[in-house]
């Protein structure tokens, strides 16, 4: 549902019209009217300026935190992948576990038989 939402940037009012919920659009609003003043304060810069050199600073920004972003998701598949491999590790060590036991076991009623057949041959 597209919401028509005013702020007001540098003494100047905006409508727009956005999906977004018009609290968090406000927020960015006033976000960005702190950001420029300050840049225009700090730089004794033109409205213009320091909206360019805003737009800038919030592209770098933005770039920036893709970035991570991307280089965080590369990082949780690398574990995702990690721990898919030592799932299968594990599943293969209780297979190998289990045929051990169990050859263990026969060789338990192999040596138990032996042990019976000389305990016969001997009486």
């Amino acid at each position: 549902m597209r919401n028509r939402v005013r702020v007001t940037i540098c003494g100047k009012t905006y409508s727009i019209q956005t999906d977004e919920n018009g609290t968090y659009v406000t927020a960015l609003a006033k976000e960005l009217d702190r950001r420029i003043n300050e840049f225009m304060e700090d730089n004794n810069a033109s409205f213009p300026s320091a909206a360019v050199m805003t737009a800038l600073a919030l592209m770098d920004e933005t770039a920036k935190a893709t970035s991570d972003v991307d280089n965080f998701r590369a990082q949780i598949k690398g574990y995702v992948e990690e721990a898919a491999a030592a799932r299968i590790e594990a599943e293969r060590s209780k297979r190998e576990v289990e045929r051990l036991r169990q050859e263990n076991e026969k060789l338990k009623s192999d040596m138990e038989l032996l042990n019976l057949r000389n305990e016969v041959s001997n009486s």
